[in-house]
């Protein structure tokens, strides 16, 4: 039993530590409520309409492209560390996936996905 003293000590500690320092933070913050406090935005811009408000869905598509672009580029570091290993297999399949990605590229810009309206 002695063994797992130290592990229920480690619980202990992992569960209390973040409870007291959540209400001291509580207890010894300032409290000063205004309107501005409650408001959606706190940045001094005032707040028209709902927050409900409709966005373009060229919007969304320009975000969901940046992320496929942006999380394929993350795949050319590996191979850019690997490069020596793999050789020539490493270099066709380099050019191979760049191909794709440009070749997705080109078509995204030749249907005008790209320019913002």
């Amino acid at each position: 039993m002695n063994g797992y003293a130290s592990i229920l000590l480690l619980i202990l500690v992992a569960v209390a530590l973040p409870i007291i320092i959540w209400n001291l933070s509580w207890l010894l913050r300032p409290h000063w409520p205004s309107a501005a406090k409650y408001s959606s935005y706190e940045c001094g811009i005032v707040a028209h309409g709902e927050a409900r408000a409709k966005f373009s869905v060229r919007y969304y598509l320009i975000a969901v492209m940046f992320l496929v672009f942006d999380v394929e580029t993350v795949f050319l570091m590996p191979w850019a560390i690997q490069m020596k290993e793999l050789a020539l297999f490493g270099l066709i399949e380099f050019g191979i996936f760049l191909f794709l990605l440009l070749f997705g590229y080109a078509y995204i810009w030749s249907k005008g996905a790209l320019t913002w309206e």
